[in-house]
């Protein structure tokens, strides 16, 4: 099962254009009667015989555990059949079965883990993530813009620097939104990580005059229009940039930093983006 869909936020999915390819399977199961029903059925016979159910109250436990988990998935708009819930040999922590995936749930139904990582099931928050974020933190201040492209809206009072690929339809989406941003600095670093066809053309837009590189590159990413080939040699910086993003970790285009040092990897919808800048930006 791919648990993808539960870790976007409620704003939207964030999507990028990366090497690797994933699949997908359907999180539909089949229904199938559970047995916590069969021992609720039991459960009076047993004590008008007089009979003791071992682990009674753990039941009761297993019962809000899968309630906080039916609620989650009713949450996130999710299709599937809960198959089992069952204590661990860990105290506090339950089984849960989707079908042929497990996840793992606090016996308060507050939080879970998914994939390995944590859950707020409540609130929809992915924990593992925000300290992932965190910890992937960066300082703007420390990012050599001399290898940026420069775009200024407006004032420019506020910036954003982004990592693009020029074939990756996402940085297109992208690309669109960031032109209408008020006010805006937007330093793009080249990032041509998805063929060698992004390279090449890549290359020949840094050989271009510094006066030339922004529009051309809009054009590139925006309607495809490739640039003319260098009339003569010139040292792009392709391999610094390149240097540069797998120093920043940054796995996939775009990739986008608030001067706060938070990145975002994705495209992320114009409302969104916008507040994002507003809640990072840092102020002056």
């Amino acid at each position: 099962m791919n648990f993808e869909p539960f870790f976007r936020t409620p704003a939207g999915a964030t999507v990028a254009c990366v090497q690797r390819r994933g699949s997908a399977r359907s999180l539909r199961q089949p229904v199938r009667p559970h047995w916590a029903r069969v021992i609720r059925r039991l459960a009076p016979m047993a004590m008008a015989l007089g009979l003791a159910l071992p682990m009674s109250g753990a039941f009761a436990n297993g019962d809000v555990v899968r309630s906080a988990v039916e609620g989650w998935l009713k949450l996130m708009k999710v299709t599937a059949t809960i198959d089992g819930v069952q204590k661990t040999p860990i105290a506090g922590l339950w089984e849960v079965r989707l079908g042929s995936d497990l996840i793992y749930v606090d016996e308060k139904g507050r939080y879970g883990l998914v994939e390995g990582q944590m859950i707020d099931l409540k609130s929809r928050r992915n924990i593992t993530q925000e300290r992932l974020d965190e910890l992937m933190r960066i300082n703007f201040a420390e990012l050599p813009l001399d290898l940026a492209l420069k775009q200024v809206n407006g004032n420019g009072k506020r910036s954003i620097a982004v990592f693009e690929d020029p074939r990756c339809p996402h940085c297109k989406n992208l690309r669109r939104e960031l032109l209408k941003l008020e006010n805006m600095t937007v330093y793009t670093f080249p990032y041509p990580i998805l063929s060698q066809e992004s390279e090449d053309k890549t290359r020949a837009v840094l050989c271009l005059s510094p006066a030339e590189r922004m529009k051309v590159w809009n054009d590139l990413v925006l309607d495809g229009k490739s640039p003319e080939e260098p009339k003569a040699s010139c040292d792009a910086p392709v391999a610094r940039l390149l240097e540069l993003g797998r120093k920043y970790k940054v796995t996939g285009t775009p990739t986008i930093f608030f001067t706060n040092g938070r990145r975002v990897p994705g495209g992320v919808p114009a409302d969104r983006l916008r507040q994002l800048i507003d809640e990072n930006s840092t102020k002056s």
